[in-house]
């Protein structure tokens, strides 16, 4: 008798597990764009901005799932900070990597659910400039020392450098939330609304970005 219990109780919860895997999809993915939001020197040098993110991952259940997501995110100076230090043709941008945990709510409204997203990734910030030597005595503007990594002391060009292209990579964290639509099309993919917060530890100081993204989950 017991071990006929044993079986039908192990037999009722393989069906229960199958049926709950039933019930969400297994992989999940996003993709997505919007304005982007710089905070602290991206918002004195760049202001607002443009993004894009594309992602992929395993959802564990219908409340916790992982995914792993690639942003690029555009860093084309302001047009008063381009021309008054000399950057008219300069570029940018930040390209991210990271490894997110998602956590959904577990209450519905209707076809409405929300989300929190967490997580720590790898940053590259990539600047670009028409190549142009420094000569020593130079003024230094803000920009050059901060994101093109040009050596200045008091305000001054120390010694004769070049100003071109450079890149920094670092380490950082991102967390925030979205609220999702459940589509009746498309495979019942979930239109949605996220905003994310970015810190990267650049050893040049911090570059911190507010993303707001619009897209599409499945």
């Amino acid at each position: 008798m017991r071990n006929r219990i044993l079986f039908l109780l192990v037999f009722c919860g393989l069906i229960t597990s199958a049926s709950a895997q039933s019930d969400f999809n297994r992989f999940n993915f996003t993709v997505g764009g919007g304005l982007g939001i710089g905070r602290g020197e991206v918002g004195s040098f760049v202001g607002n901005s443009y993004e894009g993110v594309v992602g992929g991952g395993v959802n564990f259940s219908r409340l916790f799932g992982v995914d792993a997501e690639y942003m690029y995110y555009d860093l084309g100076l302001r047009p008063s900070v381009s021309q008054s230090q000399s950057l008219n043709d300069a570029s940018g941008n930040m390209q991210s990597v990271s490894l997110d945990g998602i956590v959904n709510v577990p209450r519905h409204y209707g076809k409405l659910s929300a989300y929190g997203i967490f997580g720590i990734g790898f940053y590259r910030r990539s600047v670009s400039a028409n190549k142009e030597s420094l000569p020593f005595g130079a003024t230094c503007q803000p920009v050059w020392a901060r994101w093109w990594g040009i050596n200045c002391v008091n305000g001054g060009i120390v010694t004769a450098q070049t100003l071109s292209s450079f890149s920094k990579d670092a380490g950082g964290f991102n967390f925030g939330g979205g609220v999702t639509y459940r589509l009746s099309r498309l495979y019942n993919s979930k239109l949605f609304i996220e905003g994310r917060y970015h810190r990267a530890y650049h050893s040049d100081g911090q570059t911190i970005v507010f993303p707001i993204t619009v897209g599409l989950r499945w």
